[in-house]
């Protein structure tokens, strides 16, 4: 059986970025990966080309983080097992989530096959790219029993605290997306079709890879085929933990869909810029990112053990680190943006719109150093249901109305429309910053009461 890396003791902030470094490395390939494909359609595709994959894209995204947000219940609860000691709770949390993700799986598909053009209307994408832009999903459609699959075997692999086996399986992934990009797109001249067919195939690649690591190295508690079984209970429990977590991430992930809906109304090379800003906003958010992911796996195993102050002190290590990474991003990415969008795109409007997006998010990258440190901690803590709703008071209470009141404006500019992401991003670490002193106040009249009967 393999081992189980346990947070729950020596020094804190060597182990935290052990794990983080991983996760870190993992994310910069996803992010790779999908910026493949926007990276060779720029260069061999033309504008319309471009607006159908960064559409598609986002439209993805959306299903991506509903699961991975679901994930994060299993990551969550088998950590929390396993900080407690209970080997048999952990092996049962991977057997139901398993028939649990595989019925999700056949859900998603068939919704969005149903679902592809009413959300490309919705999302007002240009006619130019409209039809690209529907086959591109359609075909991305078809890998989603990979990309759960994927997901949830990274959460089991996150929750007993391996974060290096998720970044093998997609650097695995990563090459072979763009040896099928080159293929598919370079040599064929698919465009964004190409593009969908060498995800689908790179996704499933990687899973079959996944499951063959999995079963040479093993887990690190007893399993077996009786462990695979529907338990409502294990069920009730990963989705009151991870449905909050998804929802949010849905609903955020929606909102930044309602904002490019919003953009698409301003042409085609806007529509593009901002599809390609995002994808330089999915490598300068990196660090925060992962160090949300480590810490949700981190926190959850010192909840577990009922080690408070260890967890609060990863806290602290994860946003200092973050921020001193975040000032060096923004920096480059508010001077130096147009040089980052130049790799996405040939054309040189598409460029400058992109820049100008990102002087924006230039300033959010300061702001979310504090934010996705502070959602790792409350996901860690259990607390979901409240990560759920000031994520949904951030999108749909600031983000899209400043969104839409800057696009209204006289001569509107995607530096205005793009001020709504660090305008909503300050809201929420207020929230955050509240509920933290609240249950650090909580905690301590917890600690002393259980002191006072000790004595």
């Amino acid at each position: 059986m393999a081992e189980t890396t346990l947070f729950t003791s020596g020094k804190i902030a060597p182990r935290l970025l052990r794990f983080a470094l991983p996760v870190l490395g993992a994310l910069f390939l996803q992010s790779f990966y999908g910026a493949v494909d926007l990276l060779i359609v720029g260069q061999f595709g033309n504008a319309a080309d471009v607006s159908a994959v960064a559409t598609g894209t986002m439209m993805m995204q959306t299903i991506t983080f509903i699961i991975v947000g679901l994930a994060m219940g299993t990551t969550i609860q088998m950590g929390q097992a396993l900080g407690a000691g209970n080997k048999e709770k952990a092996a049962d949390i991977v057997g139901t989530s398993i028939i649990f993700f595989a019925l999700l799986a056949l859900v998603v598909t068939v919704l969005m096959i149903f679902l592809t053009k009413p959300f490309a209307l919705l999302m007002q994408t240009p006619k130019e790219a409209f039809d690209k832009t529907c086959m591109y999903v359609h075909i991305c459609s078809a890998g989603t029993v990979f990309i759960t699959a994927y997901n949830m075997m990274g959460g089991v692999f996150r929750g007993m605290g391996d974060s290096k086996t998720p970044l093998l399986t997609v650097f695995v992934a990563c090459i072979i997306n763009i040896f099928g990009d080159l293929l598919f797109v370079a040599v064929f001249h698919m465009a964004a079709s190409g593009a969908a067919l060498a995800t689908v195939i790179a996704q499933a690649l990687s899973v079959i890879f996944c499951l063959i690591v999995a079963k040479k190295r093993g887990l690190p508690f007893a399993f077996s085929k009786k462990n695979i079984r529907w338990q409502g209970k294990l069920v009730a429990l990963v989705c009151k933990t991870g449905a909050p977590i998804s929802l949010q991430d849905g609903l955020v992930t929606v909102s930044f869909l309602v904002i490019a809906a919003i953009i698409n109304r301003l042409g085609l090379i806007a529509s593009a810029g901002v599809g390609v800003a995002e994808r330089v906003c999915g490598f300068i958010m990196l660090v925060p990112s992962a160090f949300s992911q480590s810490l949700s796996a981190f926190v959850a195993q010192n909840i577990g053990a009922e080690k408070y102050d260890r967890a609060k002190k990863a806290l602290l290590y994860s946003i200092a680190a973050s921020l001193a990474c975040g000032l060096f991003m923004g920096y480059f990415a508010f001077f130096h943006g147009n040089l980052l969008a130049a790799i996405f795109s040939k054309d040189g409007k598409v460029v400058a719109a992109a820049h100008s997006y990102l002087k924006a998010y230039a300033i959010d990258t300061l702001f979310v150093s504090f934010l996705f440190c502070f959602i790792g901690y409350f996901n860690g803590c259990g607390k979901t249901s409240f990560v759920m709703i000031q994520g949904i008071i951030g999108a749909f209470g600031v983000r899209i109305p400043v969104s839409y009141l800057m696009s209204r404006t006289v001569n509107p500019t995607l530096f205005r429309i793009g001020l709504a992401t660090p305008s909503s991003t300050f809201v929420q670490i207020t929230f955050c910053g509240i509920v933290f002193l609240i249950l650090e106040r909580k905690r301590r009249k917890e600690s002393g009461r259980r002191s006072q009967k000790i004595a």
